[in-house]
């Protein structure tokens, strides 16, 4: 793979050149990665000629699980794991340059929330503290030192501290910015309600068999509730991902420029659409050493701008830690 296409990924990429890296990823990765390989032999699509993003074979995120994914031989400059369960067996992805992923999470954060130097960054995500090796608490960790702020930080189960750590920033009128947990949230959100009028309340999902699932719509409710916060914004992202779509309080997700989200039809995996209802496949650029092209368990709906709905999962798949809110 040329570095000049690696170097340009996180520009703004017009659909044709969208197209073009990501059939060059394609070829690059069907050469490079034996496991992409073999899947896309098993499929005949060897020696198919593709031209489009509905002709890339999607690898299945459960091969995340059982087999290393990797694109080109190397030891990982660092392995995200999945949360998961106690009894689920973690996905596991290999990390060949750690710069792709903190390159695509900055930009990415940087085109919907602008500097994190405007925020004071609290972070409640006890279950992904509990585990190493956590994507999402290295790209917090990575957007609290950029940022800077003395109060930055992260909390397990000082829930207390939290509240009066909120409370003394609403004075000070600083910016926050609260990630966390689905679960964490609700649970604080119920023990200390409070008003905030400077602060982005951000979930990324996941009950984690913690608590009842319930719709994001009922989610969103009660953390605004809880919050007095007008909207709840929320994260989308995974372990098997280098890259996040971010959703301002309508459920709808915007990817950045080097993401993509298409939909599969359940009973014919084969068959892709760019728009409408279905099982959830991503075009992830930043994904150059792993795989690209990732069929997730996730049922959404992607609208003709590019922007996408979650809406649940697929029946029998994996309870994840990121995973969001099933459809009653």
């Amino acid at each position: 793979m040329k570095r000049a296409v690696i170097n340009n990924l996180f520009c703004e990429l017009g659909p044709e050149e969208f197209l073009q890296t990501s059939l060059e990823l394609f070829q690059f990765q069907m050469q490079q990665n034996a496991v992409y390989a073999a899947f896309c032999k098993a499929l005949h699509i060897s020696n198919t000629p593709i031209e489009s993003w509905l002709q890339i074979p999607f690898l299945p995120i459960g091969l995340f699980k059982s087999h290393q994914i990797k694109t080109t031989v190397f030891e990982p400059e660092i392995v995200f794991e999945s949360s998961g369960t106690t009894q689920s067996v973690p996905s596991r992805h290999l990390v060949k340059e750690v710069a792709l992923y903190e390159h695509s999470f900055i930009n990415g954060f940087y085109r919907q929330y602008g500097s994190p130097e405007e925020y004071c960054i609290l972070a409640l995500l006890p279950s992904y503290l509990e585990r190493e090796h956590s994507s999402l608490v290295y790209m917090v960790q990575k957007l609290m030192e950029i940022g800077g702020h003395p109060d930055n930080g992260f909390f397990l189960n000082n829930s207390r501290e939290l509240y009066h750590k909120m409370e003394q920033l609403e004075r000070q009128q600083q910016r926050v910015l609260l990630i966390g947990v689905t679960y964490a949230l609700l649970d604080f959100a119920e023990q200390f309600p409070i008003r905030c009028t400077k602060t982005i309340v951000m979930e990324t999902g996941g009950m984690k068999g913690r608590r009842k699932e319930l719709i994001r719509e009922e989610v969103h409710e009660r953390l605004m509730k809880g919050f007095g916060v007008p909207q709840v914004h929320s994260e989308y992202g995974m372990t098997e991902l280098l890259s996040q779509a971010y959703s301002k309080g309508d459920g709808v997700f915007v990817c950045p420029p080097w993401m993509k989200v298409l939909v599969r039809e359940e009973d014919d995996p084969l068959r892709l659409q760019e728009t409408g209802r279905g099982v959830i496949n991503i075009i992830d650029l930043a994904n150059v050493y792993s795989c690209s092209f990732i069929a997730t368990d996730d049922v959404g709906e992607v609208f003709a701008d590019g922007s996408f709905k979650v809406l649940g999962r697929r029946d029998n798949s994996d309870i994840r830690g990121c995973s969001l809110m099933a459809v009653s």
